[in-house]
């Protein structure tokens, strides 16, 4: 039951730190650039934990959302990594996480020694926790001296881009709390659902505000990569005073303090004036089309795949072209991102990086390089009311194509995709043949 060596495995490629989260591939807005060029002359650094203005901005972020917040309970952070690794070292105890979960969850618990435990998660949805098992986990940690105290979750998953139903997750946390578990619910693609998709959001602070911590990293739906910011919102309790102290405490001990610019550019998006809240509707629209398009063509292909329902990903499972993968000497999760990275041009991170099992043929494809190969192309695929139908688009998805066409022993002509029904449909791990 005890966690395996994690660096058992390094031989078989960095499997210990994961990819970063999926990349917009998009042009900075001119009015961020605009906001970070103001800031760059601050000759003053920010105070650990956000300046006034960010926090007030914050604090009206999850106003808008249903979500109750005070400024003296959200503490900012440079990224969602240091944050999550404060928040880790506030809690103490060990941590679990739902198979698969986002890359970088684990690695903050294993530098600070902590035991991770990983958990099914039902067959609907990724990003929660099965109940039942998340039940026996806990009772085989316990029962074996672990002293298990954190669940990590997502309401909006990388790198499954599905949204557990309401009542799923509302299950999966109740079991944790009746455990005595701190919930740290990571809600950094919460603005990033799928038009069309029907799908119902809500946080696990909605319905249980005492016991859990929202955590958002504004790269999901708001920065770019270059500017890495992220909150934490805490209970509005006693016990939620005290960890957002110790948590500020952490981030004041490793210097996790923003950068002025960085600051101020979270400032600005999370006020979400209309320029913002206009683009990122663009962007998230934008990701979901070549998505669904992706989608299409893996259950075309012989894979399997839930319907992607947020975020900028796809995750595929491939053991149902296990014969073919393995006569190109593709048996597991590493061959087969190095496979995939290869003919498809593009990142493709195996199952393994996500904690799941490295003998799976799973693997993360993202949108975002299949929006265009130059800033041109990229830039273009924002403007288009279509872009689905852009040749550079319908190249790239093509090449998607030809990979699973080879694949299945079907190398026929390569068909322009079409946008039209690019919601995604049905539950489960599904396939077409």
């Amino acid at each position: 039951m005890r966690p395996s060596d994690p660096t058992a495995r390094e031989s078989r490629g960095p499997v210990r730190y994961g990819p970063p989260l999926p990349a917009p591939g998009l042009p900075v807005p001119p009015e961020l650039a605009g906001v970070v060029a103001g800031a760059a002359g601050r000759p003053h650094a920010e105070p650990p934990g956000g300046a006034p203005a960010l926090l007030e901005a914050a604090r009206g972020y999850w106003q808008r959302r249903g979500l109750a917040a005070d400024r003296g309970r959200i503490v900012a952070a440079p990224g969602g990594a240091p944050l999550l690794l404060a928040l880790t070292a506030a809690l103490g105890g060990d941590v679990l996480v739902p198979r698969p979960c986002p890359a970088w969850w684990v690695p903050q618990a294993r530098l600070l020694g902590r035991e991770v435990f990983h958990v099914p998660t039902p067959a609907e949805c990724g990003g929660v926790p099965d109940p039942y098992a998340l039940l026996e986990t806990v009772r085989r940690v316990r029962a074996e001296g672990g002293d298990p105290r954190l669940l990590v979750l997502s309401v909006a998953d990388d790198p499954t881009a599905t949204v557990p139903p309401p009542e799923v997750l509302h299950e999966a946390v109740e079991a944790a709390v009746g455990e005595g578990l701190h919930v740290v619910s990571d809600e950094t693609w919460r603005d990033t659902l799928h038009p069309g998709t029907d799908t119902v959001l809500f946080s696990p602070a909605e319905m249980f505000p005492a016991q859990v911590t929202v955590l958002t990293e504004l790269t999901g739906a708001f920065l770019p990569p270059s500017l890495p910011a992220a909150c934490a919102r805490f209970p509005r309790t006693a016990q939620g005073d005290r960890l957002a102290d110790r948590v500020l405490d952490c981030l004041t001990a490793t210097s996790a303090v923003l950068a002025a610019p960085v600051a101020a550019a979270a400032t600005y998006v999370l006020n979400e004036p209309e320029e913002v809240t206009a683009r990122r509707t663009a962007v998230v629209a934008l990701h979901a089309g070549p998505a669904a398009a992706a989608y299409r063509i893996v259950l075309a292909g012989g894979g399997l795949a839930l319907p992607p329902r947020a975020g900028r990903h796809l995750y595929v499972d491939l053991d149902p072209l296990r014969p073919p993968l393995a006569a190109r000497g593709v048996t597991d999760a590493q061959d087969l991102e190095d496979f995939l990275t290869a003919r498809l041009d593009m990142p493709a991170p195996g199952g393994h990086r996500f904690g799941d099992d490295p003998a799976a043929l799973r693997v993360r494809l993202s949108t975002g390089p299949l929006l265009g190969s130059t800033p041109d192309e990229r830039g273009a695929s924002l403007k288009s009311p279509d872009p689905l139908e852009l040749p550079h688009v319908t190249s790239l998805l093509g090449k998607v194509r030809s990979v699973f066409d080879e694949l299945r022993g079907d190398p026929g002509p390569v068909e322009p995709v079409s946008s039209e029904g690019n919601g995604p449909a049905g539950e489960g791990w599904e396939s077409e043949r």
